[in-house]
């Protein structure tokens, strides 16, 4: 059997190594355009930034080695050029420009994908880089190097973008960020992405928000980024960030089919329309494990999944189907970690599924042990069942495992009340007997079972003000550093039953504290004695005011 295999980076790698442990006398010829494979292509951002030191150390396998250990035919800097699926052969083309052809049995695509770059005047400058691969890394590291790079802009506030926006700031710069939404981190939530962006203002970047470049302007070693506001940054270097796209050309021009959002098809066995052809990776669309939709999912841990998977599929026939991803992923912004899994309430709402959200303020270990530090889990979830469609978490420790965690339970159905069930190893420097998960839970578990009717940051800002009573049951030294809406009625819990005749019976009442802890007793206590339109401000004054934060500041379109 003659395994060919497109891409050696990721899934590609994957497949080869998993076909060889399967089939030891199997013929696999590898082929990537590039000079490297099996790279750790997401420590790219780290050794620009100079926190990994050696070049070499992004490497698994050089080409040599890995196809000595796995008896693999590696090619590099050869080109497939074209498919042919009716005689099964693949056109290659080396760097001298000679072609020459190769038969299959069984093919796979693992072309990746490819850095999105609009057309805008000046857009190839000097100085103006994209950052995918190895031959990108070098270009700008020597870009760095070579050169007095004191101002970076970065266009693009995804995850990739924020990566590169700390190791420039590692590596010296001062740095911008220029994104054309209302937020960074497009698969967050605004209120939780809005703690992102204080902890950036924090480290001196510049926040360009609801800005969208119109075009580059070289002068001498200066690059000027000009936005369509009229505003102009000037830098030494920019690093693109815009998006990717899935490269698809190899594809499409053997008739393979491509699917509505763009990638390849593939079925559940991950083979594509055309026979004993199969893809993994970023180029593939599949369906979305909640939505049943077809999406992208540019990470590599569902890559290398797919890469083990198909492999098995090629040798044995279609034995193992692929159960989609979800989407979980993670990031370090200085010294924050933020993460998400499923699906935000955004993109429920765009989908029109019916969805109810909690937020949570909690430690990442017992508070009584030296060095807790804050955790924010905002969790979305069924109204009516609790089945658990997403979560976002943010924080400075501890946010990878509790992802991880809710991830899983998304993956398998679970809903908020599993959260409840999850059994933690629990130490004061590691957790706390109530776990953040857990805490979360808890309070989904009141919503879903209508303990606590809730209220949500959006709502009260878009309230009128003389058609509700907004009940603060801080502390008064609490309320004097700020409130919701200046002068709200401010009752502390602890005096709460002693002064009910205070609180209007003719309105609704919205209560909320710091965290949302004090406002669900105080909405207990109000419900059984007899108030009726009672609700709870999920997430509190905190989550309410890191996210208007970014709504209601006159500079919000402009750097901080």
């Amino acid at each position: 059997m003659r395994h060919i295999i497109i891409g050696g980076v990721a899934g590609g790698a994957t497949a080869a190594a998993r076909i060889r442990r399967i089939d030891e006398f199997a013929e696999i010829i590898l082929f990537e355009k590039g000079k490297y494979i099996s790279y750790a292509n997401c420590g790219l951002p780290y050794y620009i930034g100079g926190v990994i030191e050696h070049r070499d150390n992004l490497f698994l396998q050089t080409p040599d080695s890995f196809g000595q250990r796995f008896h693999i035919d590696v090619r590099v800097e050869n080109t497939v050029t074209v498919i042919n699926t009716t005689e099964k052969t693949v056109t290659v083309r080396r760097t001298d420009g000679s072609e020459y052809t190769e038969t299959y049995d069984k093919l796979l695509l693992s072309p990746g994908a490819s850095p999105i770059i609009p057309p805008l005047e000046g857009i190839d400058s000097e100085g103006i880089f994209t950052l995918r691969d190895v031959a990108d890394t070098d270009r700008i590291k020597n870009w760095i190097n070579t050169r007095a790079v004191r101002k970076a802009v970065v266009v693009g506030g995804g995850f990739i973008g924020l990566e590169m926006a700390e190791n420039m700031h590692h590596a010296g710069a001062e740095v911008s960020i220029v994104e054309m939404a209302n937020q960074v981190m497009a698969p967050m939530d605004f209120s939780m992405a809005a703690h992102v962006q204080l902890h950036l203002l924090q480290k001196g970047v510049k926040l360009y928000l609801k800005q969208t470049v119109e075009r580059f302007e070289q002068h001498g070693s200066v690059i000027n980024v000009c936005l369509k506001s009229g505003q102009i940054i000037p830098a030494d270097i920019v690093i693109l960030s815009i998006g990717i796209r899935p490269e698809t050309s190899l594809a499409k021009a053997a008739g393979i089919t491509i699917g509505e959002t763009g990638g390849i098809w593939v079925n559940e066995y991950l083979e594509t329309s055309a026979k004993d052809v199969y893809a993994v990776g970023d180029a593939i669309e599949f369906p979305h494990p909640i939505t049943g939709k077809p999406w992208l999912n540019y990470l590599a841990n569902p890559a290398n999944r797919q890469g083990r998977l198909v492999a098995d599929n090629m040798v044995k026939g279609n034995t193992v189907k692929y159960e989609g991803a979800i989407g979980t992923a993670i990031a370090k912004v200085f010294d924050m970690a933020v993460a998400s899994t499923g699906l935000p309430a955004k993109r429920l709402k765009q989908l029109d599924i019916p969805y109810q959200s909690s937020y949570t303020h909690s430690v990442s270990h017992a508070g009584y042990y030296p060095g807790s530090m804050p955790l924010s889990i905002k969790l979305t979830f069924d109204p009516e069942t609790g089945k658990l469609y997403g979560a976002q978490c943010v924080g400075y420790e501890g946010v990878d495992k509790r992802i991880d965690q809710i991830a899983l339970l998304i993956k398998s159905g679970g809903s908020v009340f599993d959260l409840i069930r999850l059994e933690h190893a629990y130490a004061p420097p590691f957790s706390s007997a109530k776990d953040p998960i857990a805490i979360a839970g808890y309070v989904a578990g009141n919503i879903v079972n209508r303990h606590m009717p809730v209220v949500h940051w959006r709502e009260i800002q878009s309230s009128n003000p003389d058609e509700i009573t907004i009940l603060d049951v801080r502390t008064r030294e609490e309320t004097a550093g700020g409130q919701i809406i200046k002068g709200s009625l401010n009752i502390p819990l602890d005096e709460l039953r002693d002064r009910l005749n205070e609180i209007p019976a003719s309105k609704p009442v919205y209560i909320y504290c710091g965290v949302g802890l004090r406002g669900y007793l105080a909405s207990r206590i109000l419900i059984q004695r007899g108030f009726t339109r009672v609700k709870n401000l999920s997430g509190g004054y905190k989550t309410y005011s890191i996210a208007t934060t970014f709504m209601t500041d006159p500079l919000f379109s402009h750097p901080f």
